[in-house]
């Protein structure tokens, strides 16, 4: 009796310790504090603007987690154009093969805005994104290696989305404009099918707006999503207008949608710690990065059973 009584006691243990990691990963296996040690990570690192040695770090950790997970990598390697001179720079693109040679794609900026006055680690933006798609690419892989998706599944790090200098058309999305340019050229642009693009998702205060210029039924269909899985408080439904990495696949023909937390700090429309010392890592928290993460995920196969009837 002893014994079996030790059995029933090492199976409840067991059973109480899936249930535990099956809440911390909720329900879609992303783990919010996986994604959240990602971003210390980065944060350890210090300021990443594109050319320096910390970014070239990043993206070797990116590029090895994203291998192990099982994703086939490439680099996208690029001379920016910028008011500092010619830039060396690195879009990382990470592939799973679907059962359909057309792309589905979730991209962020890994890169992080450079600053002479201060040291700006960039928590929220620039490592919140990154982390993120690793996280999605750890999440997704079991569900891969069981069955294919439908779609090819494309990750898209892109580097050099912040201004060298001032925001403006040419100072700005050199990566994302970059990779358009690459694609256009291969060939590869005319498979790619939808994009959704995340940035300063890891805020604790977790809100985000429709961007007006995205695509509207992929803005919708994502945040109908959110409302499913109980999510929608943090996916609101008044509109912003944002120009990110998504805009340059916009203008070439691709259904695109902005996922962006733009109310960083202060009252709603304020950004206090935008861009400033101040975007460290206690802003953030695994909740919101999961929150995103877990809604992503499950917009995939719904996104590519919208494309699947649209292609009927």
């Amino acid at each position: 009796m002893g014994q079996r009584f030790a059995c029933c006691l090492v199976a409840v243990a067991l059973v109480g310790l899936a249930l535990a990691t099956a809440r911390a990963a909720g329900p879609t296996g992303f783990e919010g504090t996986r994604a959240l040690r990602d971003v210390e990570r980065f944060v350890a690192l210090g300021p990443r603007p594109p050319g320096s040695a910390a970014l070239g770090r990043a993206r070797a950790y990116i590029v090895g987690e994203l291998r192990q997970a099982g994703w086939r990598v490439r680099e996208h390697p690029f001379t920016a154009r910028t008011p500092r001179g010619p830039l060396a720079m690195v879009n990382v693109i990470a592939e799973w093969p679907g059962r359909r040679p057309e792309i589905v794609a979730v991209g962020g900026h890994y890169d992080t805005k450079r600053f002479e006055g201060f040291r700006f680690v960039g928590a929220n933006d620039g490592g919140s994104s990154a982390a993120l798609l690793l996280e999605l690419a750890r999440a997704s892989a079991s569900r891969h290696r069981a069955t294919p998706p439908l779609y090819t599944r494309w990750l898209l790090f892109f580097d050099g989305e912040e201004a060298q200098e001032q925001w403006s058309p040419t100072d700005s999305l050199y990566g994302s404009r970059a990779l358009v340019a690459a694609l256009r050229g291969s060939g590869e642009l005319a498979r790619l099918r939808t994009l959704i693009v995340a940035d300063m998702i890891g805020d604790r205060d977790l809100g985000i707006r429709r961007e007006s210029t995205s695509t509207p039924w992929l803005t919708d269909l994502v945040w109908g999503v959110a409302r499913r899985l109980g999510r929608g408080a943090h996916f609101l439904n008044d509109r912003q207008s944002v120009e990110d990495d998504h805009s340059p696949f916009l203008d070439a023909g691709v259904a695109a949608t902005l996922l962006i937390d733009f109310d960083y700090g202060g009252r709603p429309g304020q950004n206090a710690y935008w861009h400033t010392p101040a975007d460290t890592l206690d802003k953030l928290s695994p909740e919101s990065l999961a929150t995103v993460g877990e809604v992503i995920l499950e917009a995939l196969p719904a996104v590519e059973a919208e494309l699947a009837r649209r292609s009927h």
